[in-house]
């Protein structure tokens, strides 16, 4: 997908084209209407049309947005906050502004919306998200901080991951999974969850992303050489027979540790994992953690040197590719068996 920028973008300074740049991504993959860069807008808003066009053009009138467009209610918000910025500079309505706004209120709400999150690359991973069933209580139809970090992290790291059989614990619907898969070349990639629904959504981000599942006989054009599968795995019931077939030597898992009521479950599952890794394969384990609650976190600690597993904080990437909230804090522990 080309994220080019329109042709009367070289009439603007640097900064207003990287101001334009960040209005994109944040857009693309619908970060919080609030968060969006609008006090640096403001200073940067004059009275000539140029940049508030460019803003118009990089986002709802994007090639990306007509094919994959966020929610109704995102783009209608969004269009009102950009219309109100620019009326504030005392210039000439912008009718190409009241055109979008106009064809998005006359638009009827599908029943499924996309966020596109920008790869360095240039090429992008784009979420299906169905309206219905966001609402249904399961936390895996929602992309939250670990996992943008744990993608960022792989994407600096990317000889950890290149040409190894990877498999995802609570895979959701797929995003730091099809990150690795697009920039880091792994031999095999397998996504698990519990939930079918997340399971069938994950599926279909899967093919909406040029992968087709190992069981399709098909690859991606762009990375031959990686498997992608996805099976359910229920940590309550895994089997002896199932953590074979897993037939994995990294494990990753983002934003799983935020209900004390898991942490043993998931903590007994990691131990599993060691003990059932193939000859001759020596397996690692990276678990991304948003700290949400500072006491589930340190119970995770404990548990996991309880049940005889070690565990040290990675340092921290270096550049920050992704749109999502850097108050919080995030930790990437790399969980090894002791010996």
């Amino acid at each position: 997908m080309d994220l080019q920028l329109p042709s009367n973008d070289q009439v603007m300074d640097a900064g207003q084209a990287t101001l334009c740049d960040t209005f994109q991504r944040d857009f693309l993959c619908c970060r919080r209407i609030g968060s969006l860069p609008w006090k640096e807008l403001d200073q940067e808003l004059t009275l000539e049309p140029p940049l508030a066009l460019c803003i118009l053009k990089k986002t709802i009138n994007h090639p990306v947005c007509r094919k994959y467009p966020p929610s109704l209610q995102y783009r209608r918000l969004f269009l009102s906050e950009l219309i109100k910025k620019h009326e504030r500079t005392g210039a000439e309505p912008l009718d190409d502004l009241y055109s979008a706004l106009a064809e998005v209120l006359n638009s009827e709400d599908p029943a499924v919306c996309y966020k596109s999150y920008c790869l360095p690359t240039g090429d992008l991973v784009t979420l299906s998200e169905n309206v219905a069933i966001v609402s249904e209580g399961t936390t895996g139809l929602v992309t939250w901080e670990a996992a943008l970090f744990l993608a960022e992290w792989a994407i600096e790291h990317n000889d950890i991951f290149n040409n190894r059989m990877i498999l995802e614990l609570g895979s959701g619907i797929g995003l730091t999974g099809l990150v690795i898969c697009k920039s880091c070349f792994p031999k095999k990639y397998t996504f698990t969850d519990c939930h079918q629904k997340v399971l069938q959504q994950l599926k279909d981000n899967i093919r909406l992303n040029g992968f087709m599942l190992e069981e399709e006989h098909s690859v991606t054009s762009e990375n031959p050489t990686t498997l992608l599968s996805v099976t359910e795995l229920d940590w309550e019931s895994v089997t002896e027979q199932q953590l074979l077939n897993l037939d994995a030597d990294l494990v990753i898992a983002a934003d799983v540790v935020y209900d004390p009521e898991i942490v043993t479950t998931f903590t007994k599952l990691l131990k599993q994992l060691f003990h059932y890794t193939k000859a001759g394969k020596k397996m690692e384990i990276l678990v991304a953690s948003t700290i949400r609650s500072p006491e589930t976190y340190r119970l995770f600690q404990r548990t996991l040197d309880d049940t005889g597993l070690r565990w040290q904080v990675l340092p921290d990437h270096k550049r920050n590719i992704f749109a999502y909230d850097r108050n919080c804090t995030v930790q990437i522990l790399k969980v090894t068996l002791q010996v």
